[in-house]
């Protein structure tokens, strides 16, 4: 691929950064006085509403939940990104795989803003940002691919650590989930925070977790592909890890009740994966060279390279 197409798609990540940014901040600065009023949702739920801000509409939890999510996203995932587009528009191929993990962060963040949030001026940004991330994305796989994946790791490459771990956490969610849906379907008038339904259990049931199985099954199969996703999919799971486990920590200062179990599980499951990455990305090889051709050789006869 050109330097110029290169360079293109390391612009691409850099927007879906900057405009994240922007949201990420825009949530943590501009999110009111901190004002809520006593509302009852279509499903007959009380719950409290913010009055003010850019999230005006939405409930106390919410809002509580967002403000740490968004922190984390200004102060970590942003520079993370940023850092990535520099390395993708130097053709580096680690650059690619966190590139992608990062994207994969912004992508599914911004469709559950824009899904949960209540509705308001923040929407077009969420629709932007997410739509650039989709775009990003299979751009940074179309240099993935054009880098070639075939032999990228060596025998480092921890196959059964990260296997272990994703489909551990994809089946903690889906009990964790599966539960949670069957509470709220038994009750009378079930605990939605505000919302007609359940935004996070059908994003994480839905994608999340059939991604993390897949993942993990190609990665420990040793599949060129399942090694490469592994690689880009462990950043978008040790980033969303800690953002859960920031968003439990800022939900408890608001509300004065810290959730202890969930902060250690999604705690330790983020400490996990740093540790997995760091094996991963210290597993990856350099680019096969292909071998120089002399005047009148043919490819026929030359060997496969990765």
């Amino acid at each position: 691929m050109t330097n110029r197409a290169r360079a293109l798609i390391a612009a691409l990540c850099a927007f879906v950064g900057v405009a994240g940014g922007v949201a990420a901040a825009l949530g943590v600065f501009a999110r009111g006085d901190g004002m809520f009023a006593p509302a009852t949702s279509a499903v007959g739920e009380r719950y409290e509403v913010a009055v003010g801000g850019v999230y005006a509409g939405s409930s106390r939890q919410l809002v509580a939940e967002g403000v740490g999510w968004d922190a984390f996203t200004l102060i970590v995932a942003v520079p993370l990104l940023l850092v990535a587009s520099v390395l993708v528009a130097r053709g580096s191929f680690r650059g690619y795989l966190l590139a992608a993990g990062m994207l994969g962060y912004f992508l599914y963040m911004h469709i559950e803003y824009a899904v949960t949030w209540a509705f308001g001026p923040m929407f077009p940004l969420f629709i932007v940002v997410y739509g650039a991330s989709l775009l990003g994305i299979i751009a940074v796989g179309a240099l993935i691919a054009d880098a070639g994946i075939r032999d990228r790791f060596d025998e480092r490459f921890p196959r059964r650590s990260f296997a272990g771990l994703n489909i551990g956490m994809a089946l903690l969610l889906t009990v964790m989930w599966i539960g949670r849906i069957a509470e709220g379907l038994a009750a009378e008038t079930p605990v939605l925070h505000g919302e007609t339904t359940m935004t996070v259990q059908a994003l994480d049931l839905g994608l999340v977790v059939p991604i993390a199985m897949v993942v993990a099954i190609g990665a420990l199969r040793r599949h060129s592909v399942g090694m490469v996703a592994a690689a880009a999919f462990s950043v978008t799971f040790v980033t969303m890890t800690t953002a859960i486990a920031a968003m439990i920590i800022s939900a408890s200062i608001v509300n004065g009740v810290l959730q202890l179990p969930p902060l250690i599980v999604f705690g330790l499951a983020g400490a996990g994966s740093l540790v997995v990455i760091a094996r991963i990305y210290a597993s990856v090889r350099p680019a096969a060279r292909q071998p120089q051709l002399h005047h009148g050789a043919s490819f026929e006869h030359l060997p496969a390279t990765g």
